[in-house]
């Protein structure tokens, strides 16, 4: 014989105190948790989604990131002249032979100084990323000392906003406009002429050359004949892996230094639930023995205080994740140790992680809740009947 549902429902409700207390530190962990599952998913989609399946991304052989990266003029003119290209409207092939640096800034809040990408892009970088779109002032021209910035640059660094000035360079770039690119890594950039950058940091080669592709299954040949060929020495790789690439290390530091707080506090929410449930069996040994007086078996008593301690945690794991989903709200920033640059990103939250911090809730409840349901379900029917 099984005990009903409700019999764990009134237990729970008959001790709100114990109840909210020990909800309330699973509900902490499980909101650490989510926020360190956010972050991380927050910084892979940023960056992931700054590349398209379609592009692909030329750099040098062995190079990590564009600004390790070089590619001569030369070289550059070969990959361009690929067959796989796709052709845009004006008939021109949609290839972008761009120089990426870095520079250093101050911030608006603290003035203190960071690293920023600086993109130099011709006028096919935009067509080959369509998510990027103007949003105050105007285009860059062609030929010319102005640029354009990102939104997540613009809001916080000096000099950033339309019609301001920002010197690197050695030379002083006044800022044309503002683009927003979808909450993507091109939000952290400045963008200028390519050729303009060139001369004012005396780069005489690329950093990169990103093609569209007229069929995005080419992209293996192509790959493979610019790799085999023996006047390059550069590497191709599409978009999208390109960028993943770029989150791996911080993720992965994010992702061990919050899974091992997370640990390290849930050991804590298991204690306190774990002293609640023995607390629970102390108060109710009475009522126990009727329980088994009455034919209740020794399973049904174990289940029973079992899916009371896992109720507890599945209660703080709701209430974690509801904090949690605010931090959606904001966004931070942090250096990219694959660029070092600066690098803005939002947590998101998503069907995984909710799935994921759930289970972790249980599991809490469960591993809490196994010895004094296992000590309740022992107590022998004469002893715990003395008790009263």
């Amino acid at each position: 014989m099984s005990l009903p549902l409700s019999y764990t429902f009134r237990n729970l409700w008959a001790r709100k105190v114990t109840t909210v207390l020990t909800a309330g530190g699973m509900a902490l962990v499980v909101f650490v948790f989510a926020t360190v599952l956010m972050l991380e998913e927050g910084l892979r989609k940023t960056l992931v989604e700054t590349g398209s399946y379609d592009n692909a991304v030329v750099i040098r052989r062995s190079a990590q990131t564009e600004v390790q990266s070089g590619v001569d003029r030369s070289q550059a003119g070969i990959v361009e002249t690929q067959p796989e290209i796709a052709i845009g409207g004006d008939g021109g092939r949609l290839a972008s032979k761009e120089i990426v640096v870095l520079v250093n800034l101050s911030k608006r809040a603290t003035n203190a100084p960071s690293n920023v990408m600086v993109r130099g892009v011709p006028a096919a970088g935009l067509a080959l990323r369509p998510q990027v779109r103007i949003v105050e002032g105007r285009m860059f021209r062609p030929g010319s000392t102005e640029i354009i910035t990102g939104r997540g640059v613009a809001e916080r660094f000096n000099g950033a906003a339309p019609g301001e000035t920002m010197r690197f360079g050695g030379r002083e770039w006044t800022v044309a406009g503002v683009f927003d690119a979808g909450k993507s890594g091109f939000d952290s950039e400045v963008w200028g002429d390519a050729d303009q950058l060139m001369q004012s940091f005396r780069r005489p080669v690329y950093s990169s050359v990103i093609f569209k592709l007229a069929d995005p299954a080419a992209f293996d040949a192509v790959k493979a004949r610019l790799e085999s060929d023996p006047r390059l020495t550069v590497e191709a790789l599409r978009e999208v892996d390109f960028y993943a690439e770029q989150s791996r290390m911080l993720a992965s530091f994010i992702r061990t230094l919050g899974l091992t707080l997370s640990i390290i506090f849930s050991v804590g929410a298991v204690i306190g639930a774990m002293i609640t449930m023995y607390a629970s069996v102390a108060s109710r040994t009475a009522e126990i023995g009727t329980l088994r007086a009455l034919g209740f078996r020794k399973r049904s008593i174990l289940t029973a205080f079992l899916i009371e301690a896992m109720l507890l945690g599945v209660t703080g794991g709701m209430i974690g994740l509801f904090m949690a989903s605010f931090m959606q709200f904001f966004t931070i920033s942090t250096m990219n140790w694959q660029s070092f640059s600066e690098l803005a990103f939002s947590f998101t939250l998503n069907a995984s992680i909710v799935v994921k911090a759930t289970v972790f809730a249980l599991l809490m409840g469960a591993i809490g809740g196994f010895l004094p349901a296992v000590r309740a379900a022992r107590l022998k029917i004469v002893d715990a009947l003395r008790a009263a």
